[in-house]
């Protein structure tokens, strides 16, 4: 009797919930995976965990995932990818989402884990750029704000730069820290009750999976939102600028491939995008009262 073929196994962490928006990414990495020659089911399976936005099930779902003896782990999320990362320094771990730089995963090419790799979600100057088309978007403003999440370890370094890119300009930043959906409202009645105009959303999977009913509560509370992808602007959001989500997904399946071919992690590069979509929501322009300048509309790539 022929052998057959060990089955090689990706497992995938992922901070959000199995929303039909979130399937479809993950269906778009395992199409990339077949078309480099990784069919789902012919030598390759998926191990999948969702922690549905509850950050506190990531460590038992990633122990859950190196117990299986995965032969890759797949990270959506810089909270996954740090779960990951502090459940195994053996098992390769590629991001999908998620900040490494400056995140105790990866300080460097010289120095990131050997075992990480994939997508970083924060370049340099990409908080800055946020703030300042925001700051456009209500000129005059004093005060803006940016929504954290707690248990996202990108957000403090978002936040950095971002108060970092405030200073000077004569339009203060404060900080609005959540760890659930649940505390979206009273964020943001936060933020009115304190006199911002709007309000920057630091990147993360929670606020990707909760973006319809952020942008609801955004308009009901009178608040300008400035957001990392373009789903958030076509789910209500004001506005987004950032890299395109499904880039990612495409990207991650390249790393996957060549590491089920041999490759170590360390020698696949963190990436970091280098392509930008600046979307406008022109309905919730006009739900905002806003007049926008004819200069931030017409550097849009999508009104």
């Amino acid at each position: 009797m022929p052998e057959h073929p060990k089955i090689q196994i990706v497992g995938v962490l992922e901070t959000a919930a199995p929303d039909p928006e979130r399937l479809a990414l993950w269906q778009l990495f395992k199409q990339r995976l077949s078309e480099l020659g990784h069919p789902d089911g012919i030598g390759i399976g998926f191990d999948f965990r969702w922690a549905e936005g509850h950050t506190d099930r990531l460590a038992g779902a990633a122990a859950e995932l190196v117990g299986r003896d995965v032969d890759v782990l797949v990270t959506a999320g810089t909270p996954a990818a740090a779960a990951a990362s502090r459940a195994t320094s053996k098992i390769p771990i590629v991001m999908a989402t998620g900040v490494g730089l400056g995140t105790n995963l990866t300080e460097g090419a010289a120095q990131r884990r050997a075992n990480v790799t994939g997508i970083s979600d924060l370049p340099p100057g990409i908080s800055a750029k946020r703030l300042q088309l925001l700051r456009e978007a209500v000129s005059g403003a004093s005060a803006l704000a940016m929504l954290a999440d707690r248990g996202n370890p990108s957000s403090p370094l978002a936040l950095r730069e971002t108060q970092a890119a405030a200073g000077g300009s004569g339009t203060a930043v404060k900080d609005y820290w959540i760890d659930r959906p649940e505390q979206f409202g009273p964020a943001l009645a936060a933020m009115q009750k304190d006199g911002m105009a709007g309000f920057v959303v630091a990147p993360g999977a929670l606020f990707f999976a909760e973006r319809k009913a952020l942008a609801a509560l955004a308009i009901e509370h009178r608040l300008a939102s400035m957001t990392a992808r373009r789903e958030y602007a076509e789910a209500g959001c004001l506005m987004a600028y950032g890299s395109p989500i499904r880039d990612n997904y495409r990207q991650a399946a390249d790393y996957v491939s060549q590491i089920l071919h041999g490759t170590k992690p360390a020698a696949l590069p963190v990436g970091q995008p280098t392509d930008f979509d600046f979307i406008i929501n022109m309905k919730t322009v006009q739900a905002l009262g806003l007049a926008l300048p004819d200069a931030i509309l017409a550097r849009a790539d999508k009104v």
